[in-house]
């Protein structure tokens, strides 16, 4: 039934452009394991070895606070519709922040949005494709736009006092770097 390799082929990467959601999963050495439910137009094959994807503001900043403990990430795709598929790149990710040179580089391959907030790129180690044939059939209906609404509403000022307030540290007290990595005063 599961398949492994050391890298995305064609048919996956195909599959994995039709996606409207995927999920990313990771960890620290020590305290909870988080996984995200991601969607809209933030995710980008860069190669058979590399995905990109766009972490927009919100509650929380887990994959960020994780990743600098520990960078294994797990990104997970699953059919939906169609032929059962449930699709895994495991692999190793590191943030880009705005104040990062490559920002300008990668930000460029994703829709604007004042609410971007990371790009994280995983190195892929091993893709595992198996069956999915559990996984129920769901119809997409669109895409939410609230956090659009919501973050034209803040502005960048807004943001930035929102990631300062509520994205800086993980569930575990794990720093994320939104402050240092963006070039905001942490005011005392």
């Amino acid at each position: 039934m599961g398949q492994t390799t050391k890298s995305l082929n064609e048919k996956q990467i195909t599959f994995i452009e039709q996606q409207k959601m995927y999920f990313v999963g990771t960890a620290a050495p020590t305290g909870t394991v988080n996984i995200s439910p991601k969607g809209g137009d933030s995710l980008r094959v860069i190669d058979h070895k590399t995905l990109a994807w766009l972490n927009l503001t919100g509650s929380g900043n887990e994959s960020a606070a994780h990743v600098l403990q520990e960078p294994r990430m797990t990104v997970m795709f699953c059919a939906f519709e169609g032929s059962p598929l449930i699709l895994r790149a495991y692999g190793h990710a590191r943030a880009i922040h705005r104040n990062d040179p490559e920002w300008e580089i990668y930000i460029s391959l994703f829709p604007e949005s004042i609410a971007s907030r990371q790009i994280f790129l995983l190195d892929i180690d091993l893709v595992q494709a198996s069956c999915g044939m559990s996984v129920p059939f769901f119809s997409y209906e669109g895409d939410r736009h609230e956090l659009e609404k919501w973050s034209t509403r803040q502005g960048e000022q807004g943001i930035q006092k929102y990631w300062l307030k509520k994205n800086q540290t993980s569930l575990d007290g794990f720093e994320s770097q939104i402050a240092e990595k963006s070039g905001l005063k942490v005011e005392e």
